[in-house]
Order: structure tokens, then sequence, then C-alpha cells
């Protein structure tokens, strides 16, 4: 996701330094151009949503996990601390030895489902790839049909203005099905 917003950031400098361009020349008056909210569109599509929802279930799911693996280096670390006068030095070595490979698993589990390339990001792209596929094939489809030469989305931040009227995110909703009554 996160790279999906650095290529949109990137797409939209592009096209606003070749707007810049057009500026000063007449073929600016004839380049149609509209926007869309694609948060508005992931928070209404059933489909995104249903994938949201499956994320988060599994996040909530290792994190349980993860809070496990936790506690029980903390009630290690209080054991070893209770009985530290009463342990050999040997003893307490391998305490302290259990408690490092415990927090060590912790780390390698944290980044296994976490991390950049973790599970849940490849479960995430694996999720809704799809999803952005049907949004970009409808987005496409509206552009080609009206002739909007640039398309953007109001979630990178870039636009700091504009008219509603050439606010798409309706449009494109309701080409993939989902109601707009409530927009």
């Amino acid at each position: 996701m996160e790279d999906v917003v650095r290529k949109r950031k990137i797409l939209l400098v592009s096209a606003l330094l070749i707007l810049s361009v057009f500026l000063n020349s007449s073929v600016f008056a004839q380049l149609k151009i509209g926007y869309i909210d694609s948060q508005i569109i992931l928070n209404k599509l059933p489909a995104a949503v249903e994938a949201q929802k499956k994320l988060e279930e599994q996040s909530n799911a290792w994190a349980e996990e993860l809070q496990k693996m936790a506690d029980k280096i903390r009630s290690l670390q209080q054991q070893l601390e209770q009985q530290s006068l009463l342990l050999s030095e040997e003893k307490k070595k391998e305490k302290q030895d259990e408690i490092q490979q415990l927090y060590m698993e912790s780390q390698r589990f944290q980044d296994q489902k976490f991390g950049q390339q973790g599970e849940l990001y490849q479960k995430r792209n694996e999720l809704l790839q799809p999803v952005f596929d049907q949004i970009n094939e409808q987005i496409q489809a509206v552009a080609e049909e009206d002739g909007y030469d640039y398309i953007f989305d109001t979630v990178a931040g870039n636009i700091l203005f504009a008219k509603e009227e050439y606010d798409l995110t309706k449009m494109i909703l309701e080409k993939l099905g989902v109601d707009t009554s409530d927009l």
C-alpha cells in the first residue's frame, strides 16, 4: 500500500509538471481532468471492506500470539529476579540464555508477520490487489468513455483544491455496483 501511495505521488508530481508546461498553451484548455477519493471507494466497496476485515482478524491473531510471547518473557524475567540469590551462576546463565532465546524468537516472529515483506504485507497484497485491479479497471473505463486526460487521487494529499463537479468517486463506485445514495 505504501508503494502504491509513493507511485501515485510520483505520477502526480510528473503530471503536474506536464500540466505546468501546458498552462501557457491552448492545449491546456482542451484537457479534461477529474479526481477520485480512493479511501471513500475502499471504505464503500464490499470486497475491500471484507479484505480489510480478514487482514485485521489475521493481524489481531498474530498480535495476540506476540503478546503471549512477551508475557512469557516477562514472567521468566520476574522468576529469574526472584530466584537470583538462590541460583548458581550456571543456572542464572541458563535462564538468561532461555530468556534471550525467547526474545529472539519473538523478534523473528514479529518480523515474519509484521515486517516490510512479512506475511501481513503479502496477505494485504494478495487480498487487495484484485480489488485495486477492479477499481483501476473502472477508472480506466471512465477515463476512456468520458475522454478524461488525467484522473488524480485526493488520498495522496497533493490536490489542495478541486471543484466538486470534477469528483468522479461516486461514478466509479456506481460502476463497481456500490450504493452511493449516502454520498
